[in-house]
């Protein structure tokens, strides 16, 4: 007998509610997953399935593999290939860093900053591949984006990405933190983004399969006992990349945002505060040179 697609989503959200495996935030994140492999084994986009659809024993079966793979902790963007950010595709394969839903409210308040600017520059630090600065590239058609990471195969697929949203705008380079910027970037850059590896390299054990289990672990911590060191770099050679009035965001969890403000105040830039979006996981603490 045939399974409706409306069983098999209840099937798969209790499953997935059950893993230990997975981040269950936010609240509905394994009803909306099983929809999207629901559809995925139907061959419809999840937004056009029909929960009264049926699937034969073959999707059905290939259904359960892909449950029992996210229900083990892999993430839903290496089971499906792509992970939606700031209404982008963005194509993902393991080794790097999977984009983040939280990170959206970053790239809403870089792109704040830059409109209104005739020729605006904006660099991203850390970007892996690529969500941030894509995001700016599509949001701020003017503006010249520019990317650094240290992994090579994270800019591969941000290239990729770039090639693939005929994104002619933005930049990736291979190299550590301002290191592969173009000189004449010093001084002359408006936005300044970073959401830079900050977990204590302590507290890496003690984070979700999903995440300690499939990301690389330089995407995750700096080494160190504090986390803050890629921060506090970020923050103490921003001022000689950014032109006067240039922005400084940095994405931390709520737990660092006191110590990193602090940091951006220390620092000598104004304006300093620590803001907050939904889904309220993370904090952008802002700063103006």
């Amino acid at each position: 007998m045939a399974t409706t697609a409306r069983e098999l989503i209840a099937e798969g959200e209790r499953r997935l509610r059950r893993s230990p495996a997975i981040d269950h935030w936010p609240p509905g994140r394994e009803r909306d997953e099983a929809t999207v492999l629901v559809a995925l084994c139907l061959g419809v986009e999840a937004d056009a399935l029909d929960e009264d659809d049926e699937a034969d024993g073959r999707r059905v079966r290939r259904y359960r593999t892909l449950i029992r793979r996210r229900a083990g902790g892999e993430p839903m963007a290496h089971i499906l290939g792509w992970t939606e950010f700031g209404g982008l595709r963005l194509r993902v394969r393991p080794g790097a860093f999977v984009p983040r839903q939280s990170s959206e409210f970053m790239v809403e308040q870089a792109l704040r900053r830059l409109r209104g600017r005739a020729r605006p520059v904006a660099v991203d630090l850390a970007t892996g591949i690529g969500p941030i600065a894509l995001a700016l590239a599509a949001g701020a058609p003017r503006a010249e984006v520019h990317g650094t990471d240290i992994s090579s195969g994270a800019i591969r697929q941000a290239r990729g990405n770039a090639a693939a949203l005929r994104l002619r705008n933005v930049r990736f380079h291979v190299g550590d933190m301002f290191a592969p910027l173009p000189a004449r970037l010093r001084g002359a850059t408006d936005v300044l983004t970073a959401h830079v590896p900050y977990v204590p390299h302590p507290e890496v054990r003690d984070l979700p399969l999903e995440v300690r289990g499939f990301e690389p672990e330089h995407t995750l911590t700096d080494y160190t006992e504090s986390g803050l060191s890629l921060v506090e770099r970020a923050v103490g050679e921003g001022p000689a990349w950014l032109r006067p009035g240039g922005w400084i965001l940095l994405e931390v969890s709520p737990d660092f945002a006191r110590a990193v403000r602090g940091l951006v105040v220390r620092a000598g830039y104004r304006d300093v505060r620590s803001t907050k979006g939904w889904p309220q996981v993370t904090r952008v603490i802002v700063g103006r040179r």
